[in-house]
């Protein structure tokens, strides 16, 4: 059985992306079990050279509605980049699986070898669509989602490895 691109991407996308909804539930209510005010848990970082908690949500967010938009051969929604709420950052994932559900298998199957070409800080980066997928998209959704929850975890929320896998 051969697995396709489209089931590559969307629905690990999705389903990654609602475990990380589950996360940011458990730290806003940790937030308020604990009288934290929750701006500290998003603006948390593991690093002072690394994002906080809000913007590894938007970019877990981001790379998945580009990285199908791109494999599809259509434009990426563009967001604003401005939740400042574990409410908004929620809203914000499920706009991403609204969008990530409106694509079509016969969207991304086939795109394999499409040429992909993107532009980071000062570089242009160029894939075919599969190692897009599995080197570059993927890889940076899991980043993002990994570090979401260490950040939280770190924080005390009571988080453990089956909140990031979600239920099988």
């Amino acid at each position: 059985m051969t697995i396709s691109m489209y089931q590559a991407s969307i629905p690990v996308s999705i389903r990654t992306l609602n475990n990380l909804v589950s996360i940011l539930e458990k730290g806003a209510i940790h937030a308020e079990t604990k009288k934290i005010d929750p701006s500290v848990l998003l603006n948390s970082r593991l690093s002072p050279d690394m994002f906080p908690l809000s913007k590894q949500v938007q970019i877990a967010s981001d790379i998945v509605n580009r990285g199908a938009a791109r494999l599809a051969g259509i434009e990426p929604p563009q967001f604003e980049d401005n939740e400042t709420t574990f409410s908004q950052l929620i809203d914000r994932i499920h706009q991403t699986i609204s969008h990530l559900n409106t694509f079509k298998p016969e969207q991304i199957d086939g795109s394999e070898q499409r040429t992909i070409t993107i532009s980071m800080r000062d570089q242009t980066l160029s894939f075919q669509g599969m190692p897009f997928l599995l080197y570059f998209v993927l890889p940076n959704l899991y980043f993002h989602v990994t570090t979401a929850y260490d950040i939280l975890r770190h924080c005390g929320v009571e988080l453990g490895k089956q909140d990031f896998l979600g239920q099988p």
